[in-house]
C-alpha cells in the first residue's frame, strides 16, 4: 500500500505504576532519518525505541519523543553520602574551635549540605529496567500503528489523485498519437511544395528529394517516444497497486516520463502536439511533487 512520509501518531501506556506518552513526527525525507528525544535515566531504552521505529520506515525523517512518569516507590532511591557529611562536620568543628565558636551541629545543617542527601531515579535494577520496557512497548506500539493508520490514509489520497493524473497524460497522449501520421504527411508535402517553389520543376533531383524527405520524416517521426512513454504510463499504473515502499521507483518513472514527453515537443514540429505536450508537462510536474512525499 501507498504510504505518504508525513504523519503523527501518539500512543500512551499505564503499567506497572509507570507511564509513558510517546509521540511520533515524521516529514518526507531522501534517506530514512530517525531521531529519538528520551529522558537521559532512559538512554538505555533508546536504542529498542529507534529500531522499532526503523522497521515502519522505509525513508523519511521521523521524531520520536518519549515522556515518562514514573508512580513506582521502587524507581526512587535517596542516600547519605557518609563519608561527605562526616568531612563537612569535622571541617564545622575545627572551625568552632579556631574562632572560639559554639556553634551547634544541627541535623538540618547537615542536610542542607550540597550532595550530602542524594536523590536518584532508580532504572538500573533488571526487574524495574524489564517493567519500564513493557510499558515503554506498549505506548511505542500504539503511536506507531497510529502513525501507520495517517500515513496510508493520505497515501491512498495521493494514490487516487496520481491515478487521475496520470489517466490524464495518457488522453493527451492518445490524442497526439491519432493526429502524429498526419503531422508527418504535411511535413513532407510542405518541404515538397518548398523546393518545387524554389527551384524550376525540371531542375528537382526527384531521387535526393525522397531521400532528403525519408531523412526529415526519420528525425520528425515521434512513434518511438509515444510507444515508450505508454509503456511508462502503464508501469506507473502498476507500481501504484504495488504492496511495497515505491517512492524512488515512481521518481525515477517520473523522470523517464519527462524525457520522452520532452523529445515529443521538440520532434513534432506541430501547434496541436505542442499544446498536448504543454498540457502533460503540467499534469507530471504535479506527478513530480506528490511522489517526493511517498515513502
Amino acid at each position: 500500500m501507498l504510504r505518504s512520509m508525513t504523519g503523527y501518531g501518539r500512543g500512551e501506556s499505564l503499567l506497572h505504576n509507570r507511564k509513558f506518552l510517546i509521540e511520533i513526527k515524521s516529514i518526507n525525507h531522501r534517506y530514512n532519518d530517525i531521531s529519538v528525544k528520551i529522558p537521559r535515566i532512559m538512554n538505555v531504552l533508546e536504542d529498542i525505541v529507534r529500531k522499532k521505529t526503523a522497521q515502519r520506515f522505509q525513508r523519511g525523517k521521523a521524531d520520536v519523543f518519549v515522556t515518562y512518569e514514573s508512580l513506582s516507590s521502587d524507581d526512587i532511591a535517596i542516600r547519605a553520602d557518609i563519608a561527605l557529611a562526616d568531612a563537612y562536620v569535622e571541617q564545622i568543628r575545627m572551625l568552632n574551635l579556631r574562632y572560639g565558636l559554639n556553634q551547634d551541629i544541627t541535623l538540618e545543617m547537615i542536610s542542607r549540605i550540597p550532595d550530602v542527601i542524594v536523590f536518584n531515579k532508580n532504572c538500573s535494577e533488571e526487574k524495574s529496567l524489564n517493567e519500564m520496557r513493557e510499558a515503554l512497548e506498549m505506548a511505542l506500539e500504539e503511536a506507531l500503528e497510529r502513525h501507520t493508520a495517517m500515513r496510508e490514509a493520505e497515501g491512498l489520497m495521493l494514490q487516487h489523485d496520481i491515478a487521475e493524473k496520470n489517466a490524464l497524460i495518457n488522453k493527451h497522449l492518445q490524442s497526439i498519437s491519432e493526429r502524429a501520421p498526419s503531422v508527418a504527411h504535411k511535413n513532407a508535402e510542405r518541404l515538397k511544395a518548398r523546393v518545387f517553389e524554389a527551384l524550376d520543376a525540371a531542375m528537382v533531383d526527384h531521387s535526393r528529394l525522397a531521400q532528403e524527405m525519408a531523412v526529415m520524416a526519420e528525425r520528425m517521426c515521434i512513434d518511438e517516444e509515444i510507444t515508450r512513454l505508454s509503456s511508462h504510463i502503464h508501469q506507473l499504473g502498476e507500481i501504484l497497486g504495488q504492496d511495497e515502499p515505491m517512492g524512488r521507483k515512481l521518481d525515477f518513472l517520473v523522470q523517464e516520463m519527462n524525457r520522452e514527453i520532452n523529445t515529443i515537443g521538440s520532434k513534432s514540429g506541430d501547434l496541436e502536439i505542442t499544446r498536448h505536450v504543454v498540457e502533460m508537462k503540467g499534469e507530471l510536474e504535479k506527478i513530480r511533487e506528490q511522489v517526493q512525499n511517498i515513502e
